[in-house]
């Protein structure tokens, strides 16, 4: 029988996975990887100021990670370098920062291999229902937002001339990714956050026909992974975040064998998925 930890990492790993599923598909069409990097980078800073000023972790987590996604939206917005660079610095300019204040912070005990790796098999019984009740709000909202959020991804000038605002979609889906950065740090950790969002959509894409289809299935092998991953853990004693990765990398090398079926085409595909709503 199952230890009680155990079943709330389950729980815990698999809302997760349930809710970085879409987003990850979302990253993976519109090639956001290194923001994935850059906004799971950020996650230290919240959590030196919420260290240093006794806030909220989810809390400073989330305000830290939307205020760099504002600032890469206003610096965009000028033009003077690319976004490739912008991220650079924003990534490596919050994770330094980050770690400059907790070096000032003596008077607390930092455990950074934990915030760096994680720790699901120590999430409580409030981690979970903050998983859940976070995942469940986030879906709703890209359901909501699925529309426009496809119709951006497929060609910005065309939503824009349908009235469908690509702006504001592309700032909800960057506040969308600060808020499950900042669910996601407590149980996965900063450096394994975007491998989640990223490895389990990329897998799907080798097996989906529509957008719709690769979402669903970004997520049901996200869960796969996370049970696999914990499982392997719990029998070959190994870290569990680490562990949730491999486990996804697998799954991933195996979709890179010969399968029948369609490859799901980023643009040609997406934008049938958006013109059949």
């Amino acid at each position: 029988m199952l230890d009680d930890f155990f079943i709330r990492a389950l729980l815990a790993g698999i809302g997760l996975a349930l809710t970085t599923g879409p987003l990850g598909c979302f990253v993976i069409w519109r090639r956001m990887a290194y923001f994935g990097d850059t906004m799971a980078h950020s996650a230290l800073l919240g959590v030196a100021l919420s260290l240093l000023f006794e806030l909220n972790l989810t809390i400073s987590v989330f305000a830290v990670a939307a205020v760099v996604s504002l600032a890469l939206l206003l610096l965009q917005k000028r033009g003077t370098l690319s976004t490739d660079a912008l991220l650079g610095i924003l990534s490596h300019a919050t994770l330094a920062t980050g770690l400059v204040i907790v070096s000032f912070i003596t008077w607390v005990r930092f455990d950074l291999v934990g915030f760096l790796f994680g720790d699901i098999l120590a999430v409580t019984q409030a981690d979970v229902s903050l998983v859940w009740g976070g995942g469940i709000l986030v879906l709703f909202a890209i359901i909501y937002l699925w529309r426009p959020l496809i119709a951006s991804t497929v060609n910005p000038e065309l939503a824009a001339a349908e009235g469908l605002e690509p702006e504001r979609a592309r700032l909800a889906f960057m506040l969308l990714m600060a808020l499950v950065i900042a669910i996601a740090m407590k149980i996965v950790g900063i450096l394994l956050i975007t491998s989640l969002l990223i490895i389990p959509a990329a897998t799907a894409r080798r097996f989906s026909t529509s957008p719709e289809i690769m979402a669903v299935l970004a997520s049901l092998l996200g869960a796969v992974a996370v049970a696999g991953g914990l499982f392997g853990s719990l029998k070959f004693d190994t870290p569990s975040g680490p562990s949730i990765v491999v486990a996804a990398l697998a799954i991933f090398l195996v979709s890179l064998l010969p399968w029948r079926g369609g490859e799901l085409d980023a643009t040609a595909k997406t934008q049938s998925g958006g013109s059949s709503r």
